[in-house]
């Protein structure tokens, strides 16, 4: 079984910026045999990892292990499935992990995921979890040798309190396991350049 080289180590050995592709799992056959086809035409761009989200509430758990197979099957370029805590009970997040860790997915991409569609705010599933950090300390204290990306926002969080409270926010993150912070897309170079000093 082929294990992932760690992002971590990716970013700490580059001399370059890193490229990242980030891949939706589709609603159906059709839509995976069209994602393979333009899958194969980005990663012969040769990116240095690519990521696979997870839909809210695990509603594309299989798809995003079969994308990550089909990224896998087509290069060797290390695949990052996405784990959220939309709608999973600690004991499911438990096998969640334990099904990546078999398959030998090394690298995940740790959010606490968006409230369901129609919901305004984020309600955490029965004995599940409410932020990101709890999911970077299940996942690291089960797994150990997971890298776990985090999400970090030069923009500030929408929920969060302050940009000060953001950043201590993504050093809990960091500090509960977390490798490294991916962004989202941002519109204001100069704040993305602010966040990182």
């Amino acid at each position: 079984m082929k294990t992932d080289v760690s992002i971590q180590t990716l970013f700490a050995e580059a001399q370059r910026p890193l490229l990242s592709f980030e891949f939706f799992p589709p609603k159906d056959e059709a839509g995976l045999e069209t994602l393979q086809t333009h899958a194969r035409e980005l990663l012969a761009l040769a990116p240095d990892f690519v990521t696979v989200t997870y839909g809210a509430g695990g509603s594309t758990r299989q798809k995003t292990f079969e994308v990550c197979r089909m990224l896998r099957d087509l290069s060797d370029i290390p695949v990052m499935p996405h784990l959220t805590c939309v709608g999973s009970s600690r004991a499911d997040l438990d096998e969640i992990a334990d099904e990546i860790h078999t398959l030998g997915y090394r690298n995940i991409m740790t959010l606490r995921g968006d409230p369901p569609k129609g919901n305004t705010e984020f309600q955490p599933a029965p004995d599940g979890l409410s932020f990101a950090v709890e999911l970077v300390q299940l996942l690291k204290r089960r797994h150990p040798d997971f890298c776990c990306g985090v999400a970090a926002y030069p923009e500030v969080h929408p929920e969060a309190d302050s940009p000060e409270s953001d950043l201590a926010n993504l050093k809990a993150k960091i500090d509960a396991g977390g490798a490294f912070g991916t962004t989202q897309l941002f519109f204001d170079n100069a704040l993305y350049f602010s966040f990182v000093e």
